[in-house]
C-alpha cells in the first residue's frame, strides 16, 4: 500500500497545487494521502472526482504529521532535491512493506529528513513536488500503475486529437440484456457476438480502445429489431441514445452499416443528411469486422467484394477495399488472416 503525506499545505494559497499533488498520486498509483492541514473543500473536490472517474483513492486532512512519521508501520521515502538520487535508491526499497511517501511544499523540517528511510531526489534540478511524485512512482511500478482501470462512470479515451472522454461503457452481459430486451432475434444476437469477437482481437491488434469497440460491436445491430435494411444503423443510434450509451458508442453504431455511406448513397437511399463514414479508428474496426463477419462466419475480403460487385455497388467495393488496407496496416497484417479462434 502507498500512502502520500503531503507536509506544507496552506489552504488559502495552495489549493491548486495540493489538489494536483492528490491527482498525480491516485493517478500514478497511491492508494491514499495525507495532508497535515485540514481542508474539508480538497477531500470533497477528491472524493467527487473519484466518484466520477472510479478507484477508492482517499484524501485525509488535518492529520498530526510527526505522529504518522513516528508510527508509521513499513518504510518511509522523502522526496526532496538533497537525497540521492532515485535511480540507486529504488533496488534498495522494499515492495512488500507500506510505503509513506512525504512531499513538502516550502521548508521542510529537519526531523523529516531524520525520521525516513530514505531521502530521494528525482533529478539535480528544481522543479516541483508534483512532478517528483509522478516520477517516482512511475518508477516504482515500473509504468504498470498507468495500465490500471479505475473503473469509473467516466474515463478518458487516448486520442491524437481532440478530448474524448466516454460514459461507463456497458459490460458483455448488459449488451446481450439490452438485445434482448430490444426484440433482436436469436440470428442476429449471434452475428452481434461473432462481430464482437472479431472486432475485438483487431482493436487489440492495431491499439484502438478495446472497451469502446467490444461495446460498440455487441450492440452494432441491435437496430435489426425494427427491421433488416438499410436504415437498421440509424435505428439502433436512436436506441441507444434513448438508452443513455456514450455518444461514441452511438455513434459507431450509426456509421457501421455500407462500409461507409458517402453524401450521394445518403441521398439516394433517403437517410437523415449527416456524416455517415466513419472517421476514428473505433469506428472502422466494427464497421469493417461486420463487413467480414456473414451470418456466423468469418469471410475472405474477396468473397465479400464478389457479392457487391455482382449487385454492381462499385462505390462499396471501393470503400470496402480502401478500409481493408488501412486497418490491415493498423494491425500489422493482412486481416484475411486474423481467425476467430
Amino acid at each position: 500500500m502507498i500512502t502520500v503525506l503531503r507536509l506544507g499545505h496552506r489552504v488559502s494559497r495552495d489549493k491548486r497545487t495540493t489538489t494536483h499533488v492528490a491527482l498525480a498520486a491516485r493517478a500514478f498509483g497511491a492508494d491514499k494521502m495525507l495532508v497535515s492541514e485540514k481542508d474539508e473543500a480538497l477531500e470533497k473536490r477528491i472524493k467527487g472526482l473519484t466518484g466520477r472517474f472510479g478507484g477508492d483513492f482517499k484524501v485525509e486532512t488535518g492529520c498530526n504529521w510527526r505522529k504518522v512519521l513516528k508510527t508509521w508501520p513499513g518504510k518511509i521515502i522523502h522526496l526532496t532535491m538533497y537525497g540521492e538520487h532515485v535511480h540507486d535508491a529504488l533496488p534498495r526499497i522494499p515492495r512488500t512493506e507500506d510505503i509513506l511517501v512525504v512531499v513538502g511544499s516550502e521548508k521542510v523540517p529537519s526531523e523529516v529528513y531524520e525520521l525516513a528511510h530514505f531521502n530521494v531526489a528525482v533529478g539535480s534540478q528544481p522543479h516541483s513536488e508534483v512532478a517528483a511524485l509522478a516520477v517516482f512512482l512511475d518508477r516504482f511500478f515500473k509504468g504498470e500503475a498507468l495500465k490500471k482501470d479505475f473503473e469509473g462512470e467516466l474515463k478518458v479515451v487516448p486520442s491524437q486529437s481532440g478530448k474524448k472522454v466516454v460514459n461507463k461503457l456497458p459490460t458483455k452481459d448488459e449488451c446481450l440484456r439490452m438485445l434482448v430486451d430490444a426484440g433482436c432475434d436469436e440470428p442476429t444476437i449471434e452475428h452481434c457476438i461473432v462481430v464482437n469477437k472479431l472486432a475485438v482481437k483487431l482493436a487489440k491488434l492495431s491499439g484502438a480502445e478495446v472497451a469502446l469497440v467490444d461495446a460498440s460491436s455487441m450492440l452494432h445491430d441491435i437496430g435489426r429489431s425494427k427491421g433488416h435494411d438499410i436504415r437498421h444503423g440509424i435505428e439502433g443510434a436512436r436506441i441507444l441514445k434513448e438508452l443513455g450509451l456514450p455518444k461514441e458508442v452511438v455513434r459507431i453504431v450509426e456509421k457501421h452499416v455500407g462500409a461507409g455511406l458517402t453524401t450521394g448513397a445518403v441521398r439516394r437511399l433517403g437517410l437523415p443528411e449527416r456524416d455517415y463514414i466513419p472517421r476514428t479508428l473505433e469506428e472502422k474496426l466494427v464497421c469493417h469486422a461486420d463487413s467480414l463477419i456473414s451470418g456466423n462466419k468469418k469471410v475472405k475480403l474477396e468473397e465479400e467484394l464478389k457479392t457487391y460487385e455482382k449487385q454492381g455497388l462499385k462505390e462499396y467495393v471501393k470503400n470496402l477495399k480502401k478500409l481493408h488496407k488501412e486497418l490491415s496496416e493498423a494491425c500489422g497484417l493482412d486481416l484475411d488472416e486474423v481467425s476467430l479462434d
